[in-house]
């Protein structure tokens, strides 16, 4: 049995996240791998350096930096949230990023991408957490129409959640077969066709995969959601999510609404802890 915990992205809705995996490191609960998308990827790597408490600090203290996200940086560099402080100042120098941790934690992490020249996911094992990791993590998180995309080992890369919002199938074929899922919208969710799809388009000239896939992405998502929930019926799967809509906008820059749904995260977390703990050791094959 190999256990892997998959993070969902969401912009800011992932401080629920954040709360659930504080939670998790607080309770020792531990597993074989982890894969993230997006804000799953950037907040969930801080289970692998097992720093709870981190990702809710710098994010409350920063969210009103213009350094952090602003109309003045996508500007000025063409990214909302900008790259060198958010990827080198605030892991390197303001908030530490605990490397050494991340490479001696047995733990496998990886995290998912969108190929812009191709319009499909692509994946990366991240093992120290040093440069190209990083390259990665920002790829993995870059919005489209708000964010250059990240050139890193060969891929043009953009947000992963545009292909594929959560990695359980790709954990899944690693041979993970016991998996808890963190999802950032409440059960029953589902995504409609976007309205902006006429300006994304033209936003993603240059890009018509992408446009293509961001076109067909509220299929991808419910798609999921449905194989998601028939995985958690059989006890396949374990999620845990929201209980209701959390509310917060994909940029909100107010330390109370950051800190407000880190702690419904942080809530849910406890509730379910022993199904949890049950879960994990419970191996369907014995």
């Amino acid at each position: 049995m190999k256990t892997a915990l998959i993070m969902e992205g969401g912009a800011m809705r992932g401080m629920f996240t954040c709360g659930v995996l504080d939670v998790f490191m607080e309770n020792e609960i531990r597993f074989d791998g982890a894969a993230g998308i997006s804000a799953g990827a950037v907040f969930g790597c801080n289970i692998k350096s097992g720093q709870a408490g981190r990702a809710i600090r710098y994010n409350k203290k920063y969210c009103r930096d213009p350094r952090y996200c602003s109309m003045q940086s996508l500007i000025r560099t063409g990214n909302l949230y900008g790259a060198d402080f958010c990827y080198r100042e605030i892991p390197d120098v303001l908030d530490p990023f605990d490397r050494v941790a991340f490479q001696e934690n047995p733990l496998e992490f990886y995290l998912g991408a969108t190929d812009t020249k191709t319009g499909k996911p692509v994946y990366h094992k991240c093992t120290d957490c040093g440069q190209n990791d990083m390259d990665w993590m920002r790829a993995s998180a870059s919005m489209p129409m708000v964010s250059r995309p990240v050139e890193v080992d060969g891929y043009q890369l953009l947000d992963g959640g545009i292909v594929d919002p959560v990695p359980y199938r790709f954990m899944e074929e690693l041979g993970y077969n016991r998996n808890v899922l963190i999802l950032t919208q409440p059960k029953g969710y589902r995504k409609k066709k976007s309205g902006m799809l006429p300006l994304m388009r033209l936003a993603l000239l240059r890009y018509p995969a992408v446009a293509f896939a961001m076109a067909e992405r509220h299929h991808c998502y419910n798609n999921q959601m449905d194989e998601i929930d028939q995985k958690e019926a059989s006890g396949e799967s374990f999620v845990i999510r929201p209980p209701h809509p959390l509310g917060i906008g994909r940029t909100e820059n107010n330390p109370e609404e950051l800190e407000r749904v880190y702690q419904i995260g942080r809530r849910e977390a406890e509730i379910r802890l022993e199904e949890i703990k049950t879960f994990l050791k419970d191996d369907p094959c014995v």
